[in-house]
């Protein structure tokens, strides 16, 4: 989906972030759009009694500072791929995609974009830590930062900030298909692309405005022919009519394309989402078949029941083990 295409009918921003280049930067890429000064972003993002799923249509963009919380420490949902000290970073909330079972639904009541704009004051935060340890940082978690590149130059300067330290490691998820931002730049081994791979019939369904899965696999071939080290994830993965047959297919045409010799790893996953998102992700879901699933709730996490999950595990591990050695595969 590009961005510049297509006009967000208001910016919102707040008045501390009207100071900041990237905000006058961005401001300057929708001509179009009407611009409203706030005092904090929280007062639309905020607020209650919105619509998540309709302002995801048609979504406001909201600029603004961050003042705190510029690192979390990963969510135990969430693979570490063997790495100590992992976090993960929010400089974007709310993806530009729509996927109906996204656990962001679950966790904002607001479907606008809010782009923090002092980036930098995040840099110096890790570079703080960095001089006691090491890191791994995600740095897609709360949104699809390729899809937003054109908007925010955010993976830029994230790529440039790692090749300053050797003892840093981020990783970079998406479902988007665009790598122009990488055709110029050196592979660094600590700058980790994972492309989230869903079988073709469920993405075109389930994932609205994301790259089809054609495309998803032919970028992630492409950057790994040219040396970039790239991470495979099926995750999360959908119980859907006809589960094995379809995610069979997805996997063998996945790795038809795709040299498993030259990937980083592979990550599979059943869907799993915390129990406090789980309620408003239904209300703003009402007919979905994927989130009425009737799951089980274990330790405060929604996902299928124990038997059923580790069939499907245990299913996608052997398939996978056809083509990519077991140390490689992450479950």
């Amino acid at each position: 989906m590009n961005l510049l295409n297509r006009s967000f009918s208001h910016i919102y921003i707040e008045k501390e972030a009207k100071q900041y280049e990237e905000s006058k930067k961005i401001i300057e890429r929708f001509p179009n759009s009407q611009i409203v000064e706030i005092d904090d972003y929280k007062e639309i993002f905020s607020k209650n009694n919105q619509n998540f799923s309709l302002q995801k249509r048609t979504p406001k963009l909201i600029l603004a500072v961050k003042k705190e919380n510029y690192l979390y420490e990963g969510a135990k949902v969430c693979e570490s791929f063997g790495n100590e000290n992992f976090y993960y970073s929010s400089s974007i909330l709310n993806c530009i995609y729509d996927c109906e079972y996204c656990y962001l639904q679950g966790v904002y009541s607001s479907g606008n974009i809010v782009i923090f704009v002092n980036l930098e004051d995040m840099f110096q935060e890790i570079e703080r830590i960095l001089k006691e340890k090491s890191m791994y940082i995600c740095i897609s978690y709360d949104t699809d930062l390729i899809a937003l590149e054109e908007v925010t130059g955010f993976v830029k300067r994230w790529y440039d900030f790692v090749a300053k330290y050797k003892n840093l490691k981020i990783e970079l998820r998406t479902k988007s298909a665009s790598i122009k931002i990488f055709k110029d730049l050196k592979p660094n081994p600590n700058f980790i692309i994972a492309w989230t791979i869903s079988p073709k019939r469920f993405a075109q369904e389930h994932e609205r405005g994301a790259a089809p899965f054609e495309l998803r696999v032919k970028s992630a071939k492409i950057l790994i022919d040219s040396g970039w080290t790239v991470r495979i994830c099926f995750d999360p993965m959908i119980k859907v009519e006809n589960f094995y047959e379809i995610y069979g297919e997805m996997v063998r045409e996945t790795f038809k394309e795709i040299d498993s010799k030259k990937i980083l790893d592979v990550s599979i996953g059943t869907f799993r989402i915390s129990k406090e998102y789980m309620k408003r992700m239904k209300n703003n879901r009402k007919n979905s078949l994927i989130l009425n699933y009737p799951f089980q709730c274990q330790d405060g996490v929604y996902s299928y029941p124990l038997d059923e999950n580790s069939k499907m595990l245990e299913y996608m591990k052997n398939l996978i083990l056809e083509y990519v050695e077991e140390s490689k595969i992450f479950i």
